[in-house]
């Protein structure tokens, strides 16, 4: 059974600012920029039946006209436990319509609704045994953070190994964009 989610690859130029930002923290476990991506919907383990349904389904939403993506930030998951550090996106409407239209399509295909709030990011490293002071201070003492742009002209269907998370991933599918407005 694999592991599916859906994404936005983040453009190799991108990946290449942000992992820039690596190193400096103990307890960070730093993900890999070929791995870099903004999830839109985690779907889990599935049968082979429901991923064929989930890929035709995810087929029609390939006519999504693009729109532009800005990370602003680098910030925390965690509070007083930090879990993770990640780039923040920029609130995006053409975002936000193309993450609902996920979340449609996979509870068509019979996979239960998501229970957490959608924030899109770009998760950067996973931490572990890292204090929410020595988070702060890494933050604190970064570099001033220069935006980032970039349209995507895909989305991607992921799939993962059973494993503690950050990767590898392989696209399994690549659903365009349209071009047009």
């Amino acid at each position: 059974m694999p592991r599916l989610f859906t994404g936005i690859e983040i453009p190799r130029d991108i990946g290449f600012a942000l992992s820039l930002k690596r190193g400096g923290l103990h307890g960070a476990r730093w993900i890999e920029p070929n791995d870099y991506h903004i999830t839109l919907r985690f779907i889990g383990d599935v049968d082979a039946p429901t991923a064929n349904d989930i890929v035709d389904n995810l087929e029609r939403l390939s006519k999504t006209v693009r729109f532009d993506l800005r990370l602003t930030q680098i910030d925390s998951f965690g509070g007083d436990k930090p879990r993770a550090l990640y780039a923040a996106v920029e609130p995006s409407d053409g975002l936000n319509r193309l993450q609902a239209a996920h979340e449609r399509v996979i509870q068509q295909a019979g996979i239960a609704p998501e229970g957490r709030k959608f924030v899109p990011h770009v998760t950067l490293a996973r931490l572990r045994g890292a204090s929410s002071d020595d988070v702060a201070r890494f933050l604190s003492e970064a570099p001033v953070f220069e935006p980032l742009r970039f349209t995507p002209t895909q989305f991607v269907l992921y799939s993962s190994r059973d494993s503690v998370g950050g990767g590898p991933y392989v696209v399994e599918e690549s659903f365009p964009l349209s071009a047009q407005t």
